[in-house]
């Protein structure tokens, strides 16, 4: 499949995840709704389907894709899994945790998926339209989240639509996200140690990244643009900025008015994505609080906030 085609708005019922599972099967692509963001689901064990993935998004080749499982047992039969890292998925599977473990030499995935890496990023999803989806196709699946690369992470179908329609073959319509924030990615070290790379709605006692080398998908510098300068710590409204609130601070749009971080993590996206559509050149947001799931928002935030190379 090449160039542009029609993309079909699929219900997520038996029909709806019977058409998405032969796409996929066939080498296409489907986003899919999960508890963080809309992924954009091909097989990952097939190169065609996973080049597909990075022509559909613009993604550098560099920037590894997470690989979604069904369980535990499939998830070792595509990763080396220390007691650690057990201790882990046993917690927080399934969930919103990705994590990053040595890749076993005979998993049969696409080598463009870890991207030259000796590691995988595995995560076993609790929403309930991938699980079928996961379980329909027997498959490991590989999903960034469903929006061209670099910009805003996408919460619902329309999200999606609004930058791949046309690029992909199928949306499972499944609403609103119910987080908004991507996964915490945790890396698994062979001494048992575990570096978070990427904060997310589970917070782990564990290191920060040293940031030597991008190992998970959202670590590039740039990222969850919204291809207008950005403003951030806003605590007061120029004419021409579009006003992201949170909490006193008022805004065009509002993250949470009472304060609460994880309303505000589940609208982030929605925001960001109302203040790129607005008349206004620039987009300022209310300072959140570095503390607890506000440390994943304000990780997002500066991301979004740097200048592209």
């Amino acid at each position: 499949m090449s160039g542009k085609y029609a993309t079909e708005t699929l219900d997520v019922d038996e029909g709806g995840i019977a058409r998405a599972a032969q796409i996929l099967r066939d080498d296409g692509l489907v986003a899919v709704p999960t508890e963080t963001v809309y992924g954009l689901a091909a097989r990952a064990d097939s190169d065609a389907a996973v080049a597909r993935i990075y022509r559909a998004k613009g993604r550098p080749s560099f920037n590894p894709l997470i690989v979604h499982v069904a369980s535990l047992e499939q998830a070792r039969s595509l990763a080396e899994i220390s007691p650690e890292a057990e201790q882990l998925a046993a917690r927080y599977w399934p969930g919103p945790l990705t994590l990053v473990l040595p890749r076993r030499r005979n998993a049969g995935l696409s080598a463009a998926v870890t991207a030259g890496l000796d590691t995988l990023a595995l995560r076993m999803p609790s929403h309930p339209a991938m699980r079928l989806l996961l379980e329909s196709t027997g498959l490991p699946i590989a999903a960034p989240s469903a929006n061209r690369s670099g910009f805003i992470s996408p919460t619902s179908p329309a999200h999606v639509l609004a930058s791949l329609d046309g690029r992909i073959d199928a949306v499972l319509d499944g609403g609103e996200c119910e987080r908004g924030l991507e996964s915490t990615i945790a890396a698994v070290r062979a001494d048992g140690s575990v570096e978070v790379l990427r904060p997310g709605p589970i917070a782990l006692e564990a290191g920060g990244s040293s940031g030597e080398r991008i190992e998970a998908p959202g670590q590039l510098a740039s990222h969850y643009a919204p291809g207008k300068p950005v403003r951030l710590d806003a605590t007061q409204v120029a004419p021409d900025d579009f006003m992201i609130g949170f909490g006193s601070v008022q805004g065009d749009c509002t993250l949470s008015a009472r304060g609460d971080l994880a309303e505000a993590a589940a609208r982030l996206y929605a925001c960001l994505h109302e203040g790129a559509r607005s008349d206004k050149p620039r987009i300022a947001i209310a300072p959140i609080p570095e503390r607890g799931i506000g440390i994943a928002i304000n990780d997002r935030l500066r991301r979004a906030a740097t200048p592209a190379d």
